[in-house]
């Protein structure tokens, strides 16, 4: 590449913030939606797979070309893929068939080898994440690869305060609140981090599955949104990093996808579904002239075959 010239991973970021138009609440407050799906490979995971990988060879973790393991519900392990692609690190992905069969397919043309752990349910368990990190624990132990290990990373978090200087200046310092599913919840505490640093007074609120509500107190369960709700309170999680918190079923967000496609043409996978539910209700709860940010987190092309089924039973 000549000096000068931008790169795909250089492609990152920048992402666009539009407003909510059809599906608004009456009488309540706007919607942005940070557009993540514009990122390379369709997620806002590969804002913190760039930043763990640069930050493990920027301090010699990771050797040039050097071994990588994760374990991940799908996206992680995409956008890991694309940046280890790009640097020439070999990639071994732990997943499971619980996750979109897109997302699996994507992480091998990128070149990563994977192994998949059997679900019990078809859903997303408390055990099914026990046994993929103790999976990717394995490997590492056995072949001495670099472990990105996400829910304990916190090198991901200053991709996700460059992402809340983003939202800043998008809207002009003009936000009161601030939606975000929790996954190992490094998105919602680097942006709530960040933007709390610049307005103190937003009201950030954590999003997690109605089936498996453990951040707010309830029972384990399986679920199936990508991406979201581990069924542990995760490493990540500290006690008021969030102002509120949002139950939302599979069955809510998964209809709210459906909705974005067809009445924003925001076509998305289900935790963004559930984000918008949750971004609704505190809508409804601030009114007219405040405005509410959240985020859509990826595209619905990685769910296309999980999205057909749905249309079938219909």
């Amino acid at each position: 590449m000549k000096q000068g010239e931008a790169g795909i991973l250089d492609c990152i970021g920048h992402t666009p913030l539009l407003a909510l138009t059809s599906i608004v609440p009456a009488n309540g407050a706007r919607i942005l939606l940070k557009l993540e799906s514009e990122n390379p490979t369709g997620s806002m995971k590969d804002r913190m797979a760039l930043a763990m990988i640069e930050a493990a060879e920027g301090d010699g973790r990771l050797p040039a070309r050097g071994p990588v393991v994760e374990y991940t519900g799908g996206s992680t392990g995409v956008s890991l893929a694309f940046v280890c692609a790009v640097k020439r690190h070999p990639l071994h992905i732990v997943s499971s068939d619980a996750f979109a069969q897109e997302k699996l397919d994507q992480m091998r043309i990128y070149g990563a080898d994977l192994e998949i752990i059997r679900s019990e349910s078809g859903g997303m368990t408390e055990k099914l994440t026990r046994d993929m990190i103790e999976a990717a624990r394995v490997v590492t132990e056995r072949t001495g690869a670099y472990w990105t290990d996400q829910m304990r990373n916190t090198d991901q978090l200053s991709a996700y305060h460059r992402m809340a200087d983003e939202i800043w200046s998008q809207t002009n310092g003009a936000i009161d609140g601030f939606v975000q599913s929790v996954g190992t919840a490094a998105s919602l505490r680097g942006l709530g981090e960040a933007l709390h640093e610049r307005k103190p007074e937003i009201k950030i609120v954590a999003v997690e599955p109605a089936e498996s509500a453990v951040l707010s107190g309830g029972a384990p369960g399986s679920h199936k949104i990508d991406g979201i709700g581990a069924g542990f309170v995760v490493p990540l999680w500290h006690t008021g990093l969030a102002d509120s918190i949002e139950r939302v079923s599979t069955e809510e967000a998964t209809a709210m996808a459906f909705r974005l496609a067809r009445e924003e043409g925001l076509f998305a996978g289900t935790s963004t579904g559930a984000n918008v539910i949750a971004a609704l209700r505190l809508a409804e709860e601030f009114g007219p002239g405040a405005n509410i940010v959240t985020v859509l987190c990826d595209t619905g092309m990685k769910y296309l075959r999980t999205y057909g089924a749905k249309l079938a039973a219909l």
